[in-house]
């Protein structure tokens, strides 16, 4: 018997009270659980769901910023939760580590819970999405542009320069002869440690919905410069967030349900809702940001 949609959506809210209690208790940095977000994808972001076979270019913007995601079309684009989630794994070893190389661990297994999944076999199961996922934002190129009076700048890059997987996907927890690693491209890795987002950890595992999760960042981001309310129509919203949806009413309704989520778990942040906009005030970001280590 399939659970009502409002029986799920009542117990995700449960479950994230729960989590909102615990991080309520510890700050990120003493839970070992500071993140970092690369800025543009903060400032714009990837598909939410499935653009569909053949897509091979997605678009969004936010005011005179313009982010372009293109990707070969026999692999096709990266979406959902799982390319973000790998997103900010990948910013914060970068800057942990400042190196572009990024060694992903001894086997397929050991990887997954770093990224707070657990390895499931089988057409739909974790391993084999996540495998999916990984190939398609490693073989993207990304393309950011400002558009202003009288100025143009443009830049364009891959997400990784060298990929080396030895991943078993029948064992998981067998580890290989040779370390999986990625190496970021030198335009990425600048663009990640150029001003990252610090982000809880904690609070991207809570969140199941790619919106949410980019709410969740975009919020915290904003709060870390906001000096003054600010009210920003939802058409404007709707062209950085809802490329998705099918028009701007349903994209406001799936905005202010998953920024309900958002708001238990980061509640430091002033959001209100107007006539004809979202009106954000001054307010702390949830991760003070700090110099790494």
């Amino acid at each position: 018997m399939v659970e009502p949609k409002t029986s799920r959506r009542h117990r995700d809210l449960e479950r994230i009270e729960r989590e909102a209690l615990a991080i309520g208790h510890q700050q990120a940095v003493d839970a070992g659980a500071l993140g970092y977000m690369a800025r543009l994808l903060v400032q714009a972001t990837l598909p939410h769901k499935d653009p569909g076979q053949g897509v091979s270019t997605f678009e969004r913007s936010n005011g005179d910023f313009h982010l372009v995601v293109m990707a070969p079309p026999r692999i096709g684009l990266p979406w959902g939760k799982c390319p973000r989630v790998l997103l900010c794994w990948l910013a914060t070893e970068a800057v942990r580590t400042r190196s572009r190389r990024i060694e992903l661990g001894p086997n397929l297994s050991a990887f997954m819970r770093e990224l707070g999944q657990v390895p499931t076999g089988g057409r739909w199961g974790t391993i084999t999405r996540l495998r999916d996922q990984v190939r398609r934002l490693f073989s993207s190129t990304i393309r950011c542009s400002y558009t202003r009076p009288g100025h143009f700048e443009d830049s364009g890059f891959v997400i990784a320069s060298h990929t080396s997987l030895w991943w078993k996907p029948a064992a998981p927890e067998q580890s290989d002869p040779f370390d999986s690693f990625v190496e970021l491209s030198h335009d990425f890795f600048q663009a990640i440690i150029n001003r990252p987002i610090p982000v809880d950890l904690r609070v991207l595992r809570a969140l199941r919905s790619p919106l949410a999760l980019d709410v969740y960042c975009w919020l915290t981001y904003r709060a870390s410069y906001l000096s003054q309310p600010v009210e920003i129509p939802w058409p404007v919203l709707a062209l950085q967030f809802g490329a998705d949806y099918a028009d701007v009413r349903k994209f406001r309704y799936f905005f202010l349900r998953q920024a309900k989520a958002v708001l238990k778990l980061y509640p430091e942040a002033r959001v209100s809702e107007g006539a004809k906009d979202l009106i954000l005030r001054p307010a702390s970001p949830h991760v003070p940001r700090r110099k790494p280590a």
